[in-house]
């Protein structure tokens, strides 16, 4: 079996639902259930003997080490974070105790797990620790994709935690010989996406008939990558990845964040029109978050010529999906939008 960390939230209930389907192997799944982390979206696994869900912090170590006594998993798959860079920037302490601390805590366990396992349990086990784009900073218009060779300059808060986790998973594989993997991917989107980020805000205002956020100028670029092709990219590198080794995951899919928007209102158009107008008409500019990373775009091509992988969906047939599923799960935009959800939303928005 394996372990699955943050398996709750948005990429980790995607890539625990993925693999149960894909694989069928058991998972532990290991969730503080915070804000975005949601049961709903593994209601499909219940009463799925191959899923045992467990609710706790990574930062236990009482926890950690009795689950992996008890469970011996073959690997340990590290989704569990503060992922939302303005919430970061309002409160960066939880960012520093869940992605930093956190992970130490768990790169502890891991170590004092894999060290006594005996062969070929030890040689075969791995630790891949799912990261992002952003630790690499900012790119210009014309500068080349981020490669796993560029140097991390990170930007935000959750940027900066981001890296230092990279950094600790890196020296425990130089210096102990833990068998780790890193994935940096960039901006995901699909079900179960929490709707604080850009895709399901937009998907959620337009339907609800309020403005649709964008920040400055929306001139900012980001690579946008579907969240199954994501999961594929990392079951494959879990299975065929070089321990110590990073590997970028992109979805070829480099966007202005305006386009993104206008695309999403013209699908929009396109499955549920409006009674009149269109939903591009609710655009409204609004003032640009601190020290917002101009540009990320991911070179892939490590992952593609290495491993063999490359998205299956294109930007518009991903986009296409997740819009429909989000028109078809009025229920769950209903259980998430709580009091703590609308008072956060005014708080980062309504200033602007």
């Amino acid at each position: 079996m394996i372990l699955v960390t943050g398996g709750a939230g948005f990429i980790g209930a995607n890539f625990v639902l993925d693999w149960i389907g894909a694989v069928g192997e058991p998972v532990v799944n290991l969730d503080k259930l915070t804000y975005a982390g949601n049961l709903a979206n593994l209601a499909s696994l219940e009463g799925d003997a191959r899923h045992a869900f467990v609710r706790g912090d990574i930062s236990d170590r009482p926890l950690l080490a009795g689950l992996l006594a008890q469970h011996r998993p073959r690997a340990i798959v590290h989704f569990a974070a503060e992922s939302h860079v303005d919430r970061s920037i309002h409160g960066p302490a939880d960012f520093i105790e869940t992605n930093v601390v956190g992970t130490f805590r768990l790169l502890e366990a891991a170590r004092a797990h894999w060290s006594a396992l005996g062969e070929p349990d030890k040689s075969a086990f791995r630790f891949l620790h799912v990261s992002t784009d952003e630790v690499y900073g900012s790119l210009g218009p014309d500068d080349p994709a981020f490669s796993e060779t560029t140097a991390y300059a990170p930007n935000s808060p959750y940027s900066a935690s981001k890296a230092g986790s990279d950094h600790l998973v890196r020296a425990y594989h130089h210096t102990y010989g833990l068998p780790t993997l890193v994935t940096n991917c960039s901006n995901n989107y699909g079900p179960f996406q929490f709707p604080e980020k850009l895709i399901p805000l937009m998907i959620v205002n337009a339907l609800a008939g309020e403005p649709l956020p964008v920040y400055g100028d929306g001139q900012n670029v980001r690579d946008w990558l579907y969240v199954g092709d994501h999961c594929a990219a990392i079951r494959r590198v879990l299975e065929r990845g070089r321990p110590g080794e990073v590997y970028n995951v992109g979805g070829a899919a480099e966007m202005k964040n305006i386009d993104l928007v206008r695309n999403l209102c013209a699908t929009l158009d396109g499955l549920r029109p409006r009674a009149s107008g269109t939903y591009a008409e609710r655009i409204t500019f609004v003032k640009d978050r601190p020290g917002h990373d101009r540009r990320y775009a991911i070179d892939a091509g490590k992952i593609r010529r290495e491993l063999g992988w490359a998205p299956a969906e294109t930007f518009e047939t991903g986009l296409r999906r997740t819009v429909r599923w989000y028109l078809d799960h009025a229920d769950w935009i209903a259980g998430v939008q709580s009091g703590e959800y609308r008072k956060w939303i005014e708080r980062n928005y309504g200033a602007r």
